[in-house]
């Protein structure tokens, strides 16, 4: 810990600086799993905290350093037999992301948000302060820094809830044959208490499947290990479709995955966006073209390359949390408005409020009813214009639905329009009391500016030049290469189980 309070010190010290000098500052953590554009004026470096610091096997608790990825902290936890209830499905997504961002995952309609699984962090308050906040110590700050996006205070360290880990997944596919039998067959899953992840994918209105999942040590001596983290392993989404496109709706396939390959399932390929990179430089997609190229196509590298092309800024990447009364016409809307197939259906157990994730207030037994998150991938239109446009119209039905995005993607609404989303009245108090003010607000971390986009773009020689095919992409891939992160993959210990404690 010795260290950590260091780095720590040194951190609470460059925001005094800044703080004393009336300066606003941005924080820069190393990595980024958003789609936004950042900007480097100002900057606190906290990127040096990455490490798990302790694993508490009695209290089942671990103390983690914001700019840990999900795979080392699964890594790390195995090891003692534990694994974090929510675990986010790319491996590079942080815990301090997790944390400040939205993180919901396939167990999120059991655990909540990956915030609920955190019992404390340490914060650097605006003014260079460091404090810690729990559901008893500092509690307005605990709820309202998670999904604040660093807005309140710079998250230095979180001790995170652990469960038992077993050796297995067991996975039941369930075919569907319509949007609305697809989410009410999630109604029913998510009521059943013996199952620990609940997800689906929508491959077209004819086509869904519905998965859950239970953790288990032992599987039947007759059954066959699925794996999908190696170069030849299938796609995970892929192996979905194929196993489930001729079965009926009575009928189902149930396979076991180590309980690391499930965790991580959507990495190879990035769901389904990788298949998009196929697309932009139309290369054959198939087999041998996947195994080919698989060092390219894991989460890291597909994100490093998406913003160093700067193809994100024509590239749809949402999340969008609707309840499940309005789900059905919102999808709708989606396939006739932007075409983009497959889709993410993900149940949410919703965070208390007041809140800055996605929510609605209706109850249900003196309970927050769940949402769906819809996982809306794929390219949109070429002519900056047009996307801009198509980004706005999808914002304004969202608020016809109901429904509200994750923070973490292209965010087009205008201050008031925010604002009546979220409560701003607790915000800006929690601001003032915790000496917030000098950081941007969170409308002003996550917004895009479009005239600030096409001044960029007009005025930068490397911006204009990316906006033409193949160069971008040529671009993207030289940087991806450059980053070397094709190597975390390649050197995981996660993906080299059978379950935590045996080996392959």
């Amino acid at each position: 810990m010795q260290n950590h309070r260091k780095i720590v010190q040194n951190i609470a010290a460059s925001v005094q600086h800044y703080f004393k000098g009336r300066e606003p500052f941005r924080i820069y953590h190393g990595s980024t799993n958003s789609t936004r554009q950042t900007r480097r004026e100002n900057m606190v470096d906290i990127s040096s905290l990455s490490r798990v610091l302790k694993v508490d096997t009695n209290t089942r608790t671990a103390l983690v350093e914001p700019n840990v990825p999900m795979d080392r902290l699964v890594e790390c936890t195995l090891k003692h037999g534990l694994i974090p209830p929510v675990v986010m499905e790319f491996p590079g997504i942080t815990a301090g992301g997790g944390f400040a961002g939205t993180g919901g995952e396939s167990s999120s309609f059991k655990y909540g948000y990956f915030n609920e699984i955190v019992n404390s962090v340490e914060i650097v308050l605006g003014n260079g302060d460091i404090i810690t906040a729990s559901d008893t110590k500092n509690s307005d700050l605990f709820y309202g820094a998670s999904g604040a996006v660093g807005s309140l205070g710079i998250t230095t360290l979180l001790e995170i809830q652990l469960i038992q880990a077993r050796n297995y997944v067991k996975v039941t596919y369930y075919p569907t044959r319509s949007i609305h039998d697809a989410i009410a067959k999630i109604r029913i899953e998510i009521q059943n208490p013996e199952l620990d992840y609940v997800d689906g994918i929508l491959f077209s209105k004819e086509h869904g499947v519905i998965i859950s999942g239970c953790l288990i040590d032992d599987i039947p001596n007759s059954a066959e290990v699925q794996r999908f983290s190696d170069a030849d392993d299938p796609w995970y989404y892929l192996h979905i479709m194929e196993k489930t496109k001729t079965l009926g709706t009575l009928q189902s396939i149930t396979e076991y995955i180590p309980l690391s390959e499930y965790l991580f399932r959507y990495d190879r390929g990035g769901f389904w966006v990788g298949a998009s990179a196929f697309e932009y430089f139309k290369f054959p997609f198939n087999q041998f073209t996947r195994w080919f190229l698989d060092d390219f196509l894991h989460t890291r590298m597909l994100y490093r390359a998406l913003h160093a092309s700067e193809q994100s800024r024509n590239y749809i990447v949402q999340d969008l949390a609707l309840p499940f009364s309005t789900a059905e016409n919102f999808i709708n809307y989606t396939i006739d408005s932007f075409g983009i197939w497959p889709l993410w259906l993900c149940p949410l157990r919703q965070s208390r409020l007041p809140t800055l994730h996605p929510h609605f207030s209706e109850m249900d037994d003196q309970t927050l009813k769940p949402i769906l998150n819809i996982g809306l991938w794929g390219f949109g239109p070429s002519q900056h214009h047009n996307f801009i446009a198509k980004n706005c119209e999808l914002e304004r039905k969202l608020i016809e639905f109901r429904g509200m995005k994750w923070l973490y993607a292209h965010t087009y609404y205008k201050e008031d329009e925010f604002w009546k989303m979220f409560d701003r009245h607790w915000y800006d108090g929690l601001r003032r009391k915790y000496k917030a003010e000098s950081l941007p607000s969170i409308w002003h971390k996550v917004k895009v500016d479009p005239n600030v986009q096409k001044q960029a773009i007009d005025t930068s020689w490397g911006s204009w030049a990316l906006q033409f095919w193949p160069l971008g992409g040529i671009w993207g891939i030289r940087k991806a290469i450059e980053s070397g992160e094709y190597l975390i993959a390649r050197k995981s210990t996660w993906k080299r189980k059978d379950g935590f404690g045996k080996s392959r």
